[in-house]
């Protein structure tokens, strides 16, 4: 299986394993003199576990995208906390379907597009950094908005936002305005635990594919469907 790293996650990813086998060098030679043989290897084993989630987390899996056009593909990985219905008066002007995935410090944080869009405008918001678990995070948290329009039929406007968490500090967006995205295309990373909210227009031919606690993945679960 290929493994590989999300150039999004430049400068931590060449920093943070710097970082930590400095430090595994440093407990080797310091135990060696203060510390007892079994001391020296918890702290190595507990650094190795720590450099190898480190690398995790920014790993970038090959997918292969569903090519229904019918189809709204989550933007990002990990578990549907909220599923509800709200006004949207900025950029849809009705009543949209609200999808909010939150992403824990174990999922890929990688965000994809959901399906065929042009990006109309982008939106960054200064904020908070509450936990994003809970769907009011949304609200008072930093945040990075897409405001993108499907290019097939019908031609929605959809809103795909990033969100930090308590964690996350760093939200990466190489999205510009006016570029086209294809469906399952990657766009950026929100950095060490995170949300990401799904905005569509609520009409009685938009069906809601997913449920509250469903695990989902970027550019693989289908969270919405439009029937014909």
């Amino acid at each position: 299986m290929r493994f590989s790293l999300t150039k999004y996650g430049w400068p931590e990813v060449a920093v943070f394993p710097a970082l930590v086998l400095g430090a595994m060098v440093v407990c080797m030679v310091a135990g060696v003199l203060y510390l007892s043989i079994w001391a020296v290897i918890s702290i190595e084993v507990i650094l190795t576990i720590v450099l190898i989630w480190g690398l995790s987390f920014f790993r970038d899996p090959y997918r292969l995208c569903p090519a229904d056009k019918n189809l709204l593909l989550s933007p990002a990985d990990g578990g549907v906390t909220d599923i509800e219905v709200i006004e949207e008066n900025d950029f849809l002007g009705t009543s949209v379907l609200k999808i909010g995935i939150f992403l824990s410090i174990f999922n890929v944080h990688i965000n994809r597009a959901p399906c065929n869009v042009k990006v109309e405008r982008i939106h960054y918001k200064k904020g908070r950094y509450e936990n994003a678990m809970n769907p009011e995070s949304g609200r008072v948290n930093e945040s990075n908005a897409l405001y993108v329009t499907r290019t097939d039929s019908p031609e929605d406007k959809l809103i795909v936002r990033q969100i930090s968490g308590a964690i996350a500090r760093r939200i990466v967006c190489a999205a510009k305005e006016g570029q086209e995205l294809s469906s399952g295309e990657k766009f950026g990373m929100i950095k060490f635990g995170s949300r990401t909210e799904l905005y569509v227009p609520a009409r009685a031919n938009v069906k809601c594919l997913v449920q509250i606690g469903d695990k989902v993945k970027a550019g693989l679960t289908p969270l919405v469907r439009y029937e014909l």
